[in-house]
């Protein structure tokens, strides 16, 4: 009969060698005996833990948001590769720039292993190709001066760990979003970005707390790029572009407020402005025409608190 003590210590022994994204929580091998309520509370209970171990990376990710404004004040861009979860969450930050920050459609860019049609379905194998990793980057022409952000929960995909090392050699500044301190990522990139979750609720899920790590770091990463360069003021998105009638009364309410007009007024500077909203508050707050105002803008960078202080 074989020893069941043995048996045990041998599957533990096991799970313990696994990489971190692939190890059994502890906390939750009971989590198919729990009612409902139950099963939410313990996958709530993992997910606090999430924004405890960003914080301790922020370290890490200050180096790489520095990096991102540098290339974006001198011409550079931003993109990011991952395969599955971590490319779609990639392209989704990289798709949500244009709109809250008036970012050119390129300046931010996901890539994810296979393709578009991976963004809703599993592509076989994607993420192992080290070829289409390499091909990627230069499909993308990426150059030096630009930043390339590789996405991997275990920070061992092939596609991903390829892609950076690719865009090294082209001159990039490279870094690595992963929760494995010793991953192949974490090596083949500049300034690795690791966040230390744990193991899943459910064994192997990175959707879940990885997957949460992910999004908020990606948050961090570009929110903090763009208001280094002047896409807010105060915390206002001063260069929001109005493409749905939310987005417009957004535009409406930051230029009544930084201007110091009613609505009314905040609409007809708009409609001149073509719906720009800092040029409008500089026409609302010093009285002037839009030529002026585009002319302090662009004495100014781009940035409506310099733009503000400027003599008049």
């Amino acid at each position: 009969m074989p020893d069941p003590t043995m048996a045990n210590q041998d599957f533990n022994s096991a799970l313990h060698s696994m990489i971190p994204t692939e190890q059994v929580n502890p906390r939750t091998t009971d989590i198919d005996l729990l009612s409902t309520e139950q099963v939410l509370r313990k996958i709530n209970a993992e997910d606090q833990l999430v924004a405890l171990a960003v914080e301790k990376a922020i370290p890490q990710i200050t180096v790489v948001v520095d990096a991102i404004r540098q290339a974006f004040e001198s011409g550079g861009r931003l993109f990011y590769f991952g395969a599955g979860t971590s490319g779609r969450l990639g392209v989704l930050d990289a798709s949500e720039c244009p709109p809250t920050y008036g970012a050119a459609p390129d300046l931010v860019q996901g890539i994810i292993a296979g393709g578009d049609v991976a963004l809703r379905n599993a592509v076989e194998g994607a993420e192992d190709s080290c070829e289409q990793g390499q091909a990627d980057v230069e499909k993308a022409g990426l150059k030096a001066g630009d930043v390339a952000v590789g996405i991997s929960a275990s920070g061992q995909a092939p596609y991903v760990v390829a892609a950076m090392r690719a865009a090294e050699a082209l001159g990039c500044f490279t870094a690595g979003l992963t929760c494995d301190p010793a991953s192949k990522l974490a090596e083949a990139v500049r300034q690795p970005i690791v966040v230390e979750v744990g193991p899943e609720a459910v064994a192997g899920s990175t959707r879940m707390k990885a997957g949460t790590a992910q999004k908020l770091v990606l948050n961090m990463l570009t929110t903090g790029a763009m208001i280094q360069t002047g896409k807010t003021f105060q915390n206002l998105m001063v260069d929001v572009q109005p493409t749905n009638l939310k987005l417009k009364a957004r535009a409406r309410r930051i230029v009544a407020a930084l201007g110091q007009v009613n609505t009314d007024e905040a609409s007809a500077l708009l409609e001149q402005t073509a719906y720009q909203v800092k040029p409008a508050v500089l026409m609302a707050r010093g009285k002037i025409e839009l030529p002026e105002a585009l002319n302090r803008l662009r004495a100014a960078s781009g940035k409506l608190r310099l733009a503000l202080n400027q003599p008049g």
